[in-house]
């Protein structure tokens, strides 16, 4: 295990440092957020950071570091923040986010385990790209391609489009989606695996305009599962499942069965 620290706080990061040690980890200490060529030269596995220690500049430096090592686990640890915070650090790509006060024992637990995930997703690597309809998705970078056009999809754009594309055909629940790409229990009322579909559908009707992809199951989730459209060069009618209207994707995921509508607070989290 290789691991980073960028943590200003220097009797966390002295007892972090020696549980690492002791477990037989190697690890480079960071006071300052280092260039995205320099950081890459590391070739660490994982990255521990807290992100006040960055200031203004802490979402740029995530979403850099993410797009440059999207197989880097990341756990943002730091002091007292706000749910809009840590829903948008989860969001740009960090895989856990712990608050201090905390135990070392337990930031080096989720370390083990967010770089678990990553092996276990890794491992699918040696089965080939996936192809379907127009698309080809490549676990091995981290990207799906219409021909040679990349669809140019985030890290978390990704593995909710390889989650559903690995069990085509079948109806995937939304809590099974966000359990297996967030790794938590989705909290009632959470609209981040609805945001995620909507952006994913997006990119992906740009470049492949003639085919539908992901269907939608009101009330329970989502079906990957590759259609041409009706009218489309070459096409044939085909049986469709009823997609939701041209309308605000959070109005309509405020429609879902049994779910109450977003409040202000979310609605704002989840805009575009």
């Amino acid at each position: 295990m290789r691991l980073a620290i960028l943590d200003s706080d220097s009797g966390f990061v002295r007892v972090l440092v020696k549980r690492a040690s002791d477990l037989g980890w190697q690890y480079r200490r960071l006071e300052a957020p280092p260039r995205t060529e320099d950081f890459v030269a590391m070739r660490v596995n994982a990255l521990v950071v807290d992100l006040s220690l960055l200031g203004p500049g802490a979402w740029e430096f995530l979403e850099r570091v993410t797009a440059a090592l999207p197989g880097l686990g990341i756990v943002i640890c730091t002091g007292r923040s706000s749910v809009a915070q840590r829903v948008r650090g989860l969001r740009l790509g960090a895989d856990d986010w712990v608050t201090k006060p905390c135990h070392p024992e337990e930031v080096l637990a989720r370390v083990e385990a967010v770089v678990r995930r990553r092996k276990r997703a890794s491992a699918r690597v040696d089965t080939g790209p996936l192809v379907a309809g127009e698309l080809e998705i490549r676990a091995d970078q981290f990207q799906a391609f219409v021909s040679t056009t990349s669809v140019d999809l985030t890290r978390r754009e990704f593995e909710v489009l390889q989650l559903l594309a690995q069990a085509k055909g079948k109806v995937l629940q939304r809590e099974e989606i966000y359990q297996a790409v967030w790794g938590y229990t989705m909290a009632h009322g959470d609209r981040s695996v609805d945001v995620f579909v909507r952006k994913v559908r997006q990119k992906l009707e740009k470049v492949s305009p003639d085919w539908n992809y992901i269907h939608t199951h009101f009330g329970v989730g989502y079906r990957f599962d590759p259609e041409r459209r009706e009218g489309a060069e070459g096409g044939h009618a085909l049986e469709t499942v009823a997609e939701p209207p041209a309308a605000d994707a959070e109005v309509q995921a405020a429609r879902l069965e049994d779910e109450p509508p977003l409040d202000d607070e979310t609605a704002t989290l989840l805009a575009p």
